[in-house]
């Protein structure tokens, strides 16, 4: 899809990473979330003519079900399939029968990338970041479920 090429990061890429996220530039917490995912085997990236444009982190620890705790695709690229691409990446790995992800209520592209591929609101979080609630989203993967 619009030829993108997903793979494992590796940990000689996390600087290049955080220079790309620009949140990890600015936050020391983001780039070391950044380090414990890659270091874990948890971080994936997206590349175009070997070119970071975008990453996500998917692991296991929301209830014991996968979890997308991260997809950043860098603002030139947003809106040309890397995400979609990356989150059906992380369907076709994860290894639990549903998929859950979150984001804010004023994130309303990640809304919609997560209504096109059929994810459904599972629930509200309040008080995470101040006056905007997070919305849990979930996908089941497997034949059978809900």
């Amino acid at each position: 899809m619009k030829n993108f090429t997903i793979r494992q990061a590796r940990s000689d890429e996390v600087d290049v990473i955080c220079t790309f996220d620009r949140p990890a530039r600015e936050d020391d917490r983001r780039r070391a979330f950044i380090e414990r995912s890659v270091r874990a085997g948890n971080c994936f990236i997206a590349e175009r003519q070997n070119q970071i444009v975008g990453y996500g982190v998917m692991d296991y620890s929301f209830y014991e079900q996968g979890f997308v705790s991260m997809l950043y695709v860098g603002p030139e690229f947003r809106r040309q399939g890397a995400g979609s691409v990356l989150m059906q990446h992380f369907e076709s790995i994860c290894q639990t029968e549903k998929l859950f992800t979150s984001t804010n209520l004023s994130n309303l592209p990640m809304q919609s990338l997560l209504a096109k591929l059929r994810y459904t609101l599972s629930g509200v979080i309040h008080d995470l970041a101040k006056d905007d609630p997070e919305l849990v989203y979930v996908k089941y993967l497997r034949r059978g479920m809900a």
